[in-house]
């Protein structure tokens, strides 16, 4: 089963997992010791992000190595970067929509005693 990779990112776990093994490979054993979960679920977690191509295992010796595949997660951004297009223009136009309606200043009753003594003179 090929899983998305939106379901992957979604756990907070697995982006925990991810994070760890993007910034060097680790073994399953050395994932799992950072977490208060049981190990099964590690693999658990583990079988799902390598199910959606986050993860590669490697087999050296006795060990599996975990090693971050980040590419796929080009597909999150770009999904995201049509929504930061959207809502920016959608907020560019509420801006430019408040400008032209803004009301003309409030003058205070200290501004407008200052008029009108200069008009009196």
């Amino acid at each position: 089963m090929r899983r998305d990779v939106f379901q992957a990112i979604a756990d907070p776990t697995r982006r925990e997992i991810l994070n760890m093994i993007a910034h060097h490979s680790l073994n399953l054993n050395a994932v799992a010791e950072n977490f208060d979960i049981s190990r099964p679920a590690i693999s658990k977690h583990i079988k799902i992000l390598t199910e959606c191509g986050l993860i590669a295992i490697k087999q050296q010796g006795r060990e599996r190595i975990c090693e971050a595949k980040l590419e796929k997660l080009n597909e999150v951004s770009e999904w995201i970067e049509q929504y930061r297009v959207f809502w920016t223009a959608k907020l560019d136009a509420l801006e430019n929509f408040l400008a032209k309606d803004e009301p003309a200043p409030i003058l205070s009753a200290k501004s407008d005693k200052i008029k009108n003594k200069s008009k009196n003179q």
